[in-house]
């Protein structure tokens, strides 16, 4: 698909192992991941998100988008939720947005006429605004009045089985959810895996405060 090779480029940045950034929280595969018990009461009528149960973390990814800001993301073993901290510096403290997002999505891609039908220029992927199940969601990446390009990432992902890295094109959306310091997020991201499968995958994520959950 010479069009996304375009985009995403055809070799991914390499990963420098050195000292490893530490992890915030105790977040680490096989740590269980745990929210507050009322943490779905509060958000209902607020985020259509549905919070998960108490579930370990399966695998664990990073994304570093230079100057000492990354993305650690934890994929919970109920496949359909993960976990994502916005990391400001190395320490574990340097904590930004927490979000927990849920999978509401994956279409697997079958060439590249449909890539372009999803989030080509004929798509609403990129624009200003975009609609989802009956809400207005405002984009977060990029300046243009009309469509922007989607933002190429290279996370790194390791499990108990195996390390790989994902390709993404990505897109990321919000809206208020009327709730002080919590946003309703709508992550729109083409993935590519090591084998040169693609997928678009739509996930729907709430802001979380450190005291929304606990990890053991």
């Amino acid at each position: 698909m010479s069009w996304l090779k375009r985009l995403m480029g055809f070799e991914a940045p390499p990963h420098h192992r050195g000292t490893a950034p530490a992890w915030p929280f105790g977040l680490r595969s096989g740590a269980v991941f745990t929210p507050e018990a009322t943490l779905e009461a509060r958000l209902q009528g607020y985020s259509e998100l549905l919070v998960p149960g108490a579930h370990a973390v399966w695998a664990v990814g990073e994304v570093n988008l230079g100057g000492s800001v990354r993305l650690l993301r934890c994929y919970l073993d109920d496949e359909d939720y993960w976990l994502q901290v916005v990391m400001n510096g190395p320490a574990a403290a340097a904590v930004g947005d927490i979000i927990l997002f849920g999978y509401h999505s994956v279409v697997p891609i079958q060439d590249e006429a449909h890539l372009k039908q999803l989030v080509g220029t004929a798509s609403k992927v990129g624009l200003p605004m975009y609609p989802h199940d009956g809400y207005l969601y405002d984009r977060q990446w990029g300046h243009e009045q009309g469509q922007t390009e989607l933002i190429p990432l290279t996370e790194h992902v390791a499990s108990p089985e195996a390390r790989y890295h994902v390709r993404h094109l990505s897109m990321l959306y919000a809206r208020d959810t009327g709730l002080p310091g919590r946003r309703e997020f709508l992550l729109l991201s083409v993935e590519e895996d090591e084998q040169g499968q693609l997928s678009l995958s739509t996930s729907l994520g709430v802001t979380l405060h450190p005291t929304d959950f606990h990890v053991t």
